[in-house]
């Protein structure tokens, strides 16, 4: 089911309220993740895996080493939802407190 599409104002004004350590860049929400080592960046990757299939929406996940790159968008709105909200807010939770 098709998503309605948020504007940007609308994007950034709940990014910043929620405090949510994600960028928009254009129709994707965008963050950055860098861990202790591969293992620690794996363990992040599941944990994130879990979440998005508990919400049945997808990030595109790039992991270099330590580093973990998560990209958001609903693909079949066309841009950015709810869902893209939703689901950057609880990955957000995962975070490990201790980034190096």
């Amino acid at each position: 089911m098709k998503q309605r599409l948020l504007s940007s104002s609308d994007v950034d004004a709940a990014l910043a309220e929620q405090s949510l350590a994600w960028t928009r860049r254009d129709n994707e929400l965008v963050t950055t993740v860098k861990l202790a080592d591969f293992a620690a960046a794996l363990a992040f990757v599941n944990s994130v895996g879990a979440a998005a299939e508990a919400a049945n929406h997808h990030p595109d996940i790039d992991i270099r080493w330590n580093t973990v790159t998560l990209v958001l968008t609903t693909h079949d709105s066309g841009g950015l939802t709810v869902l893209d909200l939703a689901l950057a807010a609880a990955i957000d939770l995962l975070r490990p407190l201790r980034q190096t």
